[in-house]
């Protein structure tokens, strides 16, 4: 019996190169584990999702994903065009969110202000949860799913003066 709400996993269909922000689930090495293997990794985010479809176009967009899959019960699962094995679920849900998440993605990409602003494009919206006066600006999709854009890695270096995201 299968552990994923998805019965088998599906291969990316296209090898296209896409310069934008992209979840990375790297494993992590060094873990006291026997001969340093991590014996997790995470395979797959999911996201409930009132309107499948909509999300799926938003996150496809969002993150260079296609929708490579429909689940027996059915969910969509999206996976990196450029071949990185990056994968999101998206599951029906038939209640809309109604609290703040308790995970989020934390999303960096090569020019802050350019993403924020091209997610606006796509849907995504700003919020303020609270934060102050910080170097990430917090979104949510379409359905209301906070995450974050981060500064660039180079903006990271020339501003270590700022709480560090």
């Amino acid at each position: 019996m299968s552990t994923s709400l998805f019965a088998e996993p599906a291969p990316c269909h296209s090898n296209a190169q896409i310069g934008k922000a992209v979840i990375a689930m790297t494993p992590v090495r060094r873990c006291g584990c026997k001969d340093d293997v991590m014996p997790l990794v995470i395979d797959c985010v999911l996201i409930d999702c009132v309107d499948l479809d909509a999300m799926t176009a938003f996150w496809c967009q969002a993150l260079g994903l296609e929708h490579v899959w429909t689940g027996p019960s059915g969910g969509h699962l999206l996976a990196a065009v450029d071949g990185s094995g990056h994968r999101l679920g998206l599951m029906p849900a038939t209640a809309e969110k109604t609290a703040k998440n308790r995970v989020h993605f934390d999303l960096r990409p090569d020019d802050q202000q350019a993403e924020v602003r091209r997610l606006e494009g796509l849907g995504a919206r700003r919020v303020d949860i609270g934060q102050a006066d910080v170097t990430w600006v917090v979104m949510t999709d379409p359905e209301g799913n906070e995450f974050c854009v981060l500064r660039s890695l180079t903006q990271k270096g020339k501003d270590r003066s700022r709480h560090s995201d």
